[in-house]
This record gives structure tokens, C-alpha cells and sequence, in this order.
């Protein structure tokens, strides 16, 4: 972070469009696809904001009532910002194929990460490449007050940058665009530059709600309406107790996040493909069985996921997510002469070592009874 400057205040109107312009082809260099530029007034969204946290529907999610405030006003989180620098970067591997995707939610041993979670942590990765844009603008202008942000602190992320115009917001509330549909991670620059504004777009959603209709728990509540707390996403790893039951057969494989609303999402056809490698799956988290990451130990668990964004949730809520996941396995409706091998692997599996967590006994003991479910 650099504190503000009067630098600036010194840029006239043409340098303050060059310089505009200039940051399409930084940002690009630097290894973002898009880059918009908005102001710091959020209007009705801080009321929607309000209204949301009022009904409980951030869950456990504390930190967001805690810093609702912060969230209302950027100019909070660095005094002076005038603009706010909004930039998004593809993560989809280019051997991502999103019909294979739905492959694998229909085999119920076979175990489902989020796409953008299966490589290395984003949050460093975009962190380090906006501290990077920031410190060529400040070679190219000299010193200006800033502070970067990737999904890193109380900021409306998602409402600066649809004002900013890199998308519009979907009926799931994730941010689309036209060229690039979804799959896209946000980072954003604070900085006290009075950068020419760019103007948001329409939406283009129409009629569709085919986000409504697939999701698994049903958490999109109404179109732009997300009950964090029905989400297999939120379930799986901001949740930090027990899954709820009437939420676990509907979690399927899914061990940590869910797709499912960007995967049917027709503007996700245009979905762009990252060339970075740090996206790409790594130890075989596009492709593992349940059993698989099951046999992890709480070493390999560490050492697989060092860099990861996983890592963060712990190896208690990782078996957690997988027990929910064995017993959905035990209880498919896979033809009995295909399944008895499986069924009897998970059952050997799902033991209660004596030093297993509470949180991870209730869910293995619940996976247990799936099997007698299915007899």
C-alpha cells in the first residue's frame, strides 16, 4: 500500500485519458483480461447489503456483518480514493471441458472440486500481480496513494466492478460477460488518481433461469436472492459445524464448492481459457476418486495443498465434506452389480480412527447409514 500523494492532482484532463488508455495494454501485459475503471459510490447496494446480513443469510460468516460498514464506503479502506481500478483474470485450464464436468457429478465415487480451486491459491496470484500494475503506474506517473484487493477484504468486489463495466450481474449474483461468461476471478486497485470513468453495461439474462433451476439446494432464492447458508459452496467451507442433513444428499461428490450454476449458465459456452499453469489441477484434484482423497493423512493433506486455497479449511472439515460425499456414494442408485465392489471399498474406508474429530465422526457415521438406506 502507498499512501496518497498530490501527484495526481497534477494531471490534466489529456494525461489523465492517455493514461486511461495506457492501462488496457498494462493490465494486459501484466496478465489480466479486462480492466474498468468506476468511482467509489455503491448507492442501493449498500441497502441490499443491509437487508441481507438483517436476514441472516451470510451464515457464519461473521466477518461480514463485522465490516459491513467498511463494505459501504472504499474510501474507508484508504482515505483520498477517488477511482477504483477494476481488473478480472480467466482461471479455466485449458483442459477443462465443462460436459466432462457433468460427467463426473454423475459418477458418485468419483470426487468434484471447483474448477477455480483445483490449482494454486488465487488470491496470491492476483495479489502479487496487482501490487505489480500498481508499482508501473507509479513508474509511469510517480508516487500515488493506492492498496490492492482480491477478494481480501470488506470491499463490494462484485458491485464496483459491474459498475465499473466488466459485467453485469447474473441472476446467481456472480458477475457475467458477454465474451467471457463467468469464470473469471476480480481484483481491484484503490487509488486517488480521478481516472476517466468507464459505463456499465446492460444485463443479459432475460428470461433465462436456468441458475435457479439447477441449483442442488435451491440457495438462489429468487433471481439476484443468494441464501448463503442452502449453498454447497458456503457448506463446504465457510461452514464450520456440522452439514445439515436435509442439505447432504444433495451435496452428491461434491467436496469443496459447487459449479453447478456457472456450469449450465449459457453465457459460459464463451468462457475463455487461462494460459497461466498456476490454475492447472494439481495432484490430481480434477480427476481423483473419493477413496483417493480419503487415504489422505493430515501430513499429505498439508503438503498437497500447500499453496492452495483449500488448505485454509482444514483437515476436519476436508473429512468432513468427504464422509458427506462416501455416503452419497453408498447410497446411489448405481446397478447393484456395479456398485457392490465400490460399496463394500467405502464401507472398509469409512472407519473411526480414535483420534477422528467429532465433526468427522457424526458425518461418517451418517455415511454408514446411507448403505443400509440402499439395501
Amino acid at each position: 500500500m502507498s499512501s496518497p500523494s498530490s501527484s495526481p492532482s497534477t494531471l490534466d484532463s489529456a494525461q489523465l485519458g492517455s493514461l486511461r488508455q495506457w492501462l488496457d495494454g498494462e493490465a494486459r501485459a501484466i496478465g489480466f483480461d479486462d480492466v474498468r475503471v468506476t468511482d467509489t459510490h455503491l448507492g442501493e447496494a449498500t441497502n441490499k447489503l443491509r437487508e441481507w446480513l438483517a436476514a441472516g443469510r451470510h451464515g457464519h460468516m461473521e466477518y461480514m456483518q463485522r465490516h459491513a460498514a467498511l463494505r459501504s464506503d472504499p474510501q474507508l479502506l484508504l482515505p483520498g480514493t477517488t477511482r477504483v481500478i477494476c481488473v478480472r483474470m480467466n482461471y479455466v485450464p485449458p483442459e477443462v471441458d465443462f460436459e466432462q464436468e457433468w460427467q463426473r457429478l454423475a459418477q458418485p465415487d468419483q470426487a468434484v472440486v471447483s474448477i477455480y480451486a483445483r490449482g494454486r491459491d488465487y488470491h496470491k496470484i492476483l495479489r502479487q500481480r496487482l501490487q505489480d500494475f500498481a508499482k508501473s503506474i507509479e513508474a509511469k506517473i510517480g508516487s500515488f496513494g493506492y492498496r490492492v484487493f482480491t477478494d481480501s477484504a470488506p470491499l463490494m468486489e462484485v458491485e464496483l466492478a459491474r459498475k465499473a463495466g466488466l459485467g453485469w450481474r447474473g441472476k446467481h449474483t456472480l458477475l457475467l460477460n458477454r465474451e467471457a461468461g463467468s469464470t473469471f476471478f476480480l481484483g481491484e486497485i484503490l487509488v486517488d488518481i480521478p481516472l476517466p470513468l468507464d459505463t456499465e453495461i446492460e444485463e443479459h439474462c432475460g428470461s433465462c433461469s436456468a441458475c435457479i433451476d439447477i441449483c442442488p439446494t435451491q440457495a438462489i432464492t429468487a433471481p439476484y436472492a443468494l441464501d448463503a447458508r442452502r449453498c454447497i459452496s458456503y457448506l463446504t467451507i465457510e461452514n464450520p459445524d456440522l452439514i445439515p442433513i436435509e442439505f447432504r444428499k444433495a451435496m452428491g461428490n461434491r467436496v469443496y464448492g459447487c459449479d453447478d450454476c456457472q456450469l449450465i449458465c449459457p453465457w459460459n459456452k464463451f468462457a475463455q481459457r487461462s494460459t497461466l499453469p498456476d490454475f492447472a489441477a494439481r495432484n490430481g484434484l480434477g480427476s481423483a476418486s473419493l477413496l483417493e482423497l480419503w487415504s489422505w493423512t493430515e501430513v499429505q493433506f498439508e503438503r498437497n495443498h500447500e499453496g492452495s486455497a483449500i488448505r485454509r479449511i482444514g483437515y476436519a472439515k476436508w473429512r468432513r465434506n468427504l464422509a458427506v460425499a462416501l455416503g452419497n456414494a453408498l447410497g446411489s442408485d448405481t446397478p447393484e452389480e456395479e456398485k457392490k465392489g465400490i460399496r463394500e471399498a467405502l464401507i472398509a474406508a469409512l472407519d473411526i480412527a480414535a483420534d477422528t474429530p467429532p465433526l468427522v465422526v457424526e458425518h461418517i457415521e451418517w455415511a454408514l447409514a446411507q448403505s443400509n438406506h440402499s439395501v
